[in-house]
Parts: structure tokens; sequence; C-alpha cells
């Protein structure tokens, strides 16, 4: 079985920058020859080959009409008689596969970078349509502002995929079996429960899902048609419990996973049925967590693991497999090994050959002959002799513990006393990897030493090196670690203390202006690529599909709510004022994640007080510039930037098309207006519901007496109960409540009708005197109408996001939150009255107290509930620790149209 899952894309950041002047290169040391920068950033010539299932395709991506598109040719035919088979205009095609069958080509894709993926299939042997050079191209998961994530493409019904779409919630992807041929789509699970990911056997069927709990914490649940079933696995938010596809048996998973005492992940395997967890593999050097599995397509069996630490280890568990490796390591002994793809019966594979000095070569090899026959070479005429070698490093941080880290210095050159560029990666829970790599190559060539450190919160060394790095953003150990990196090279010679410069994109455009903020003496000009500048803005940016992992982030980085002046410290906005050194900052305008106010806050800061900032800003790009245009004359304005301030190698020459190109997308600083800042309530909109538990609660009756106080001193006693029964409407459990009270202006019902396992409302039919309230509650709407007398007002209050009830359904929902000292959540409401509209809440525990109400005593959990829309209203409630929970006292805020006042509510009894 095939399995893609598209989840965050790797931001291919880059800069360029500069060597020695040529006064300071003697005869015994010379650079190579000044590189033209298309050679390592214009799109290869080929590249992403595979092989169909049948053996009858090659496919792989090359540049249609200036823009890398998908080609296909007979397995014999020569390049020549290949065929595009996309024809994007707009945005490269990155993300491709073929089905099972070997029907289709299936592709992914996006609008202008805003991460909102699409899937379409196409047929290959399909007759191009004249209009475009192409066959017509069928889009899988169509809708606005929908994202689509693939969860398997199974080998036993390969006309089908099992896709993620978040058209329903934008924050939650619901379970689809898509059938390739005709588009339509089966619902397999309805999520209402935060999960993250799913899990399918190799047929198809979703058997297990990955969701974090409210505390953080990781849960590997059963899934049984299509519903939720017991936690199988639990494990803290610093460690790894990830399944990651079925053994051949259909009965266990494997696992990736570091649960208990464990520092490095290793490779296991979960039995669903008993929870039980056995080890299969760990690092046999005991050096680096678990890299990947290597699955025969033929057996579905582990054939290999793989692990990198200073270089890539790849380990044969499968005789076959280990007489193919053996073999092709001696044909390429110096080089990287990739298994891109294989034709299903494993007789033909494709390989990826290469090294720190070679972007890549793709090879067809034939198990039975053991020929490998070169298919192409990505970029045949950057020139390899040419290129600098990368060698893994180490050096020690100032609190002693190792870090590994990866230096690149200029070919020709002694490495002393060289312009340097600090790379630190994005993420920042990634790593970087020896090997080819364009940027580092790019800035070698230009004469820099590269120093790439996989600094703490980097992955793969562990769950202690990884959880070092929490809240460690900025001033703390993260950066300490890549300003110990800068320590160290001008301790050893290597660099010149005068021209150090810093570089990244996202993370490592974070860390660009960290550095600059916090040790501007340390360096002489950065550069930000989509780089955060201010935490707080990035923690209420999030995008909602991240919206199940980001209580990651905010334990990771720290909670607006507790870690305030934390996080304060921490963002460089806030510490413009300390910034010494030139800085270009590059963003791209439909970036979902660091969004361009992150951007414009910081160049604003800078040149309101005068300093020096350029800015560059694609108005079609993302989260990194992936056009091709755009992405060259990024590396034309950072080549040019530290060329200016570093003193190196600069090229001069460049297309019109890339002149033009960068001119438009230069941005003059004066011109930046302030950006409307994102803030709780924009996160709250799309941010999910939080995860509730209907055992919490039961059936009963409940009685309370309210007390009004009302402005001028009028006051009011209101006496009523409330009666919940669990019941069955259209053959899903619900519980119903009917709530009556005796009011100043008459008697009142109020009846609500909520899903019993998520508490969402589905109904309500409130009566007080001659008005009448009648609305259902539906994904994307709450519907129906007022009475009044003569008047029949219609309700129609458009939902983007699922929402709770109100009053009683409401009460329902948060007795039934995971409450605990420290919890914190959002959510929404609808208001389904006069004012019709969604409304928005914070939510939070503060603190445990006893209270006493003639009900009796109770152990209880002070909840406040505050508007984040400004617009009036709150409450207080006084949950039950214990269940059932009930609400022991509560306090509200009355609305505007009521004159204002409060309330106050206490139990008077139960039964």
């Amino acid at each position: 079985m095939r399995k893609l899952l598209l989840g965050t894309l790797i931001l291919l950041t880059a800069a360029c920058a500069t060597a020695p002047t040529p006064a300071t290169v003697s005869p015994a040391q010379q650079l190579p020859p000044l590189l033209d920068r298309n050679l390592f950033f214009d799109d290869p010539e080929l590249a992403s080959a595979q092989i169909s299932p049948d053996g009858r395709f090659i496919s792989f991506r090359k540049p249609y009409n200036n823009v890398m598109n998908i080609w296909v040719k007979g397995v014999d035919e020569p390049f020549s008689a290949a065929r595009p088979v996309t024809a994007d205009t707009a945005r490269p095609v990155r993300v491709y596969f073929w089905s099972e069958d070997s029907r289709y080509i299936l592709y992914v894709q996006d609008k202008g970078g805003n991460e909102n993926f699409h899937v379409y299939a196409v047929d290959p042997t399909a007759a191009a349509d004249p209009a475009t050079g192409v066959p017509a191209a069928r889009d899988l998961t169509p809708g606005d502002n929908v994202r689509a994530y693939i969860y398997a493409v199974p080998e036993g019904t390969p006309d089908e995929i099992i896709a993620g779409l978040n058209d329903r919630d934008p924050a939650l992807h619901d379970v689809y079996r898509v059938n390739i041929n005709t588009g339509e789509r089966q619902l397999l699970v309805r999520n209402d429960q935060n999960v993250a990911d799913y899990v399918t056997d190799l047929d198809g069927n979703v058997r297990l899902a990955f969701r974090r709990a409210p505390d953080g914490s990781n849960e590997v649940l059963r899934v049984t048609d299509g519903k939720l079933g017991d936690v199988v696995v639990r494990c803290t938010f610093e460690e790894t419990c990830s399944p990651i596809r079925f053994h051949r048996d259909g009965r266990r998973a494997y696992m990736i996973e570091n649960i208990g005492d464990i520092d490095l992940t290793r490779l296991s395997l979960l039995d669903p049925a008993t929870g039980t967890i056995t080890p299969v593999e760990s690092d046999p050097q005991n050096e680096v967590d678990f890299g990947q599995p290597i699955f025969s397509d033929a057996t579905e069996e582990l054939v290999g693991t793989v692990y990198v630490g200073d270089r890539q280890r790849i380990y044969a568990r499968d005789e076959k497999f280990r007489r193919i490796l053996d073999d092709l390591r001696s044909k390429f002994p110096d080089a990287q090994l990739s298994f891109p793809s294989s034709t299903e019966d494993v007789s033909k594979l494709i390989v990826g050959v290469s090294s720190d000095v070679d972007p890549g070569s793709a090879y067809v090899y034939d198990v039975a002959t053991g020929n490998a026959t070169l298919l192409y070479r990505s970029r045949p005429n950057l020139p390899s002799e040419n290129l600098a070698p990368m060698q893994a490093v180490r050096y020690t941080a100032r609190d002693g513990v190792s870090i590994p880290a990866l230096l690149t210095t200029p070919k020709g050159m002694e490495p002393r006393n060289l312009p340097v560029i600090v790379l630190p990666h994005g993420g920042p829970w990634a790593r970087d990897y020896w090997g080819y790599d364009s940027l580092a190559q790019f800035l070698a060539n230009r004469g820099y030493a590269v120093l790439q450190p996989n600094f703490r919160a980097s992955t793969g060394y562990g769950k202690r090196f990884l959880n070092a790095g929490n809240k460690q953003w900025g001033t703390g150990i993260m950066q300490h670690d890549i300003s110990d990196g800068v320590k160290y090279l001008v301790d050893s010679g290597v660099a010149d203390p005068k021209r150090v410069g810093i570089m990244g994109g996202s993370y490592g455009g974070y860390a660009t202006l960290a550095g600059l903020a916090y040790t501007p003496q340390l360096y002489a000009a950065g550069v930000s690529i989509v780089g955060p500048s201010n935490l707080f803005t990035l923690l209420n940016s999030i995008p909602a599909y991240w919206g199940p992992i980001k209580k990651i982030f905010l334990l990771r980085m720290g909670d607006p709510e507790v870690d305030k002046e934390q996080l304060e410290a921490q963002s460089p906005l806030f510490h413009a004022s300390q910034i010494e050194d030139p800085l270009l900052v590059i963003q791209g305008a439909n970036d979902p994640r660091v969004k361009q106010p992150e951007s414009d806050q910081i160049v604003i800061a800078l040149r309101d007080r005068g300093h020096p900032v350029e800015y560059v800003v694609a108005p079609d790009e993302g989260h990194g510039f992936a056009g091709r245009e755009n992405r060259i004359a990024m590396f034309a304005a950072i080549e040019k930037f530290l060329a200016n301030h570093l003193g190196g190698r600069y090229q001069e020459s460049m297309p019109a098309d890339i002149s033009q190109r960068l001119a438009a997308i230069t941005v003059d600083p004066a011109t930046v207006e302030k950006p409307k800042i994102a803030t709780a309530l924009d996160a709250a909109k799309t941010n999910p519901l939080p995860v509730v538990d209907a055992s919490r609660i039961a059936p009963g009756t409940l009685h309370y007496t309210t007390t009004l106080n009302l402005p001028g001193g009028r006051n009011a006693e209101i006496k009523g109960k409330a009666v919940m029964t669990r019941e069955t409407s259209g053959g899903s459990p619900v519980f119903r409540v009917n709530s009556t009270a005796t009011t100043p202006m008459g008697e009142a019902s109020d009846v609500h009708v909520v899903d019993a396992t998520t508490l969402r409302p589905i109904s309500r039919l409130a009566k007080q005197g001659p008005a009448t309230v009648d609305v259902q509650y539906g994904d994307r709407a709450v519907t129906g109408s007022i009475v009044a007398g003569p008047q029949n007002i219609p309700v129609n209050v458009a939902l983007e996001a699922p929402v709770f009830g109100e009053e009683a359904s409401l009460q329902l929902a948060i007795a039934s939150m995971p409450l605990g000292p420290g919890y914190r959540t959002t959510f929404r409401t609808a208001e389904a009255g006069m004012q019709q509209r969604v409304r928005y809440w914070s939510l939070h525990v503060d603190g445990e107290e006893s209270v006493t109400v003639p009900a009796g005593t109770f152990q209880t959990y002070k909840v406040i509930v505050e508007p984040l829309d400004n617009e009036g209203g709150g409450m207080t409630l006084w949950v039950s620790k214990d269940a059932p929970r009930v609400i022991a006292r509560a306090e509200y805020k009355l609305p505007p149209m009521m004159g204002g006042g409060t309330a106050t509510s206490i139990l008077t009894g139960r039964s």
C-alpha cells in the first residue's frame, strides 16, 4: 500500500551570500568560478521520477510553459517522447503519485501558497486538450477554503483513496472514501473529537486515530465502524507514540515511540486489541531517533530501516533487499540512496543517488539483472567539481551539551578568517541533514562558510534534546545554542568576527530577528524569510487546520494567557530598538502560518526609528517562495544585500524577467501600513471546539432558584427546574433538557436537544407568553423562526465552524469539559434570538472552591467565561468536581437588552 501524508510542506528557504573580496585571496587560495545563481535555484531539468506500479510508465517533473509540471513516458521510450500531463501556469506541482492500478496520476495543488491543497486525478493515457496540451484533470476534493489530507491509497481498492476534508469544520478533517473514477465520496468518520490523524489497515479500513488531549498529551484510539473507541496508548506531549501503518497481518500496527524511560524513538508494533507494545528496532549505534521504514510493495513486509546521524545509514531486514542494497552500495559507494518508488512486484526500482556535492540523479534498477540505468541528472550543468564538501561537526554549548551541526566551507579556501552565514533551520521541531543543499552550496560559492546548527528543540536526537527547547525561544537555550555556534567558529579561527551574518526561513527567520535583537554584537547583517516577530500574534494566527495540535504550540512555546512576560521577552518586535545591523525581510502575502503582519510589524518598527531595513513581498506566495521568478528574484535580492554588508562576491547580471519581478516585489518600507493584528478573537473563530466527555453528566432533575439584580435596585426571584433525559432521535442518542420556570413575565419553557456524544446542539424550542423560538442547528447554519404575536421573524445564522448552544445546552457542554487547575479554552455559541449572531468566548478554571447551597456542599471548579468580542455578557460557574457533574452556583452578567445587571442561580435540589 502506498500512503502519502500531506502535512506541513518543507519550507524551501533560500539565501545568497558573498565571499572575501579578491584582495583577500592569495594565489594559493582561489575560489572556484562564480557560478550562475540559476544553476542552484532555477527549476531542475528533471526531478521526482516514479515508475508506475505495473512497470509501463516513468513519470517525472519537468518545466512545461516555464512551470514545473508532471510528465510521463513509456518505460522504454526516450525522454524526447515524453508528454506533459499537467499544465499549471501559476505554481509548480510539487507532490504526486500513481494510483495502485496505474490508471491515474494523482497530484495535489493549492492556490497562491494558501495551503488549501486539493487532490486532482489525471489519466496519463487520455488525449490532450488542444487548449492546454494536456489531458483534463479532475478535482477530487472540490470546495473553497478546503484542505485535503490523503490518509491512504489502499491496494485492495485501487480505484479509491482515503482522504480527509475540512469542508464541514475548518479545524477538523472528516474522513472519506473517494472514488477516483467518479469523484463520489462516502463519509467514513465524522471528526468531532479533535483527531489530528487517522491510520487505515492495508485494505483502507480506518482502524486508529491520533488525538491531542486537552492537557497536550497524545492519545491513540481504536476506530470501529467510524466511531472512536477506547484509548489504546497514551503518552505525554514530550513523548512520541505515533502509529504509522498496519502490519500485513491486519492485527498489529507499526508505531514510532519512546514512551517512558526511553530517550531515542524506536519502531515498535502495537496490538490495538490489548495495547501491548513490542519493540522492533532502534538505532544500532544508539545515536539518533528512528528514521523511516522501508516496506516492500510486493509483500508489504518491513525490508529495511533508515537512520540519519552524521550521515545516512540503511539497514536491511530482508535477504532480497540486503542483496539489492549491497549491490547499490558497490555501484555508488559514497552516495546517499533513496527509494522513491517501485513496481508492484518489486522487479524494478527507482533509485535516487546524491551526495553533498551532487544534487541528485535517478536510476532504474533491475532487480533480476542488477543493472542500474541512468534516467537523468537533475542539474547536469551544475559542476560538482566546483562545489564544497559538507562536514558534520560538534561544538560544546555553554552548559556543556554537545550540539550537532553541519559546516560547509568554500572550496579552494583555507577555513580561516572567513565571512560566515549562520543558517538556523525552520520548524523549529525539525533538523538539518548531511547532503546536497542548494543554499549552502550557493553561499559557499560566494565565499561564505555556512553553519547549520541542530540546536536544542531539533528533532532526531532524542526527547531530552528535543524537550530541552521547550519555552526556550529567543532568549533561551535554543538561541544560545546558535550563538555558541558563532563562538565556536570564531574561537576555531574559521570566522571573521566582523563578518558574520544570520539568515533563515520560518523559525530560522525568527532566530534571525532574535539574533539581531538579543545578540547584536555577534552579527553584521540578517535576512528573515517568513519569520515571526511577535509570538503573541503568531500563536493567534495559527491556521484553522492546525487546531487539533495547537495545544502543542502552547506547551512548547508558551501560553499567552499564562506566559505573557516570557513571550513578550522572546518577541523580537518588542526589542526592535536593540537591533543595530541591517535587515532584509522577505514575506509571502498568502502565508497562512506566518502571516504578513508578522513581517509588516518589524519593518514598521525599524523604519520608524530610522534603521536600515529592506522588504520583499510576493503577492502570489505563501510560506516560502515556490514560483520560479519569485524564487530567483528573492535569491538575487539576498545575494546583493549580503554583498553590500559582508563584502563578498555578487553576480550582477540578471535576466530581464527576474529583474522585472524583483522590482515588482520590492516594497518601499515607507509605504507599509500598520497591520491589523490577529487577536485571540481571530483564533477563536476557527479553533476546534473543546473536547467533551458526556460520561461526566447524567440524566436527572435539578431545581434552581435564580435572583435577578437589576439596575435601580429592582430584584426578582425565579424558581425553575431542568429535567434531562437520554433519548434516541434519528437513530442517534441525544440528551433532551426541558427547563421550566415561573418568572415575573409568566411561565416559561425551554427545550434543548443536544448530541449525546459531542454535546453540540440539534434543536431548541423556547416559549414564554406569546413568544416562541424554534430553531435547528446544522453544520453551516442555524435556521428556524421567532414568533411573537403577529410577527414571524426568520432565523438564519451562518456558521463558519461548529458551535455550542446557549444556556442549558452550553452548561452541559461546559460541565463535560476536562476541567482542572489551569484549564483554558475558547469556544463559539450561536445566538438564535433577535441578535442572530455567533459569539466568541474564553473559558478558564480559576481554582477550586467548596460551595454550600441548599442542595448540599460541593467541591467545585470555579469556571470563568468571558466574551472575546466585547459584546457584553459572561458568567462564572461553580461546577462540581465529581461526576455526574452539576452546576452548584452560577453568576451571570445580564445583556444590555435586559438593562444590564446580574443574576445569581443556586442549586436547591436534585433527583
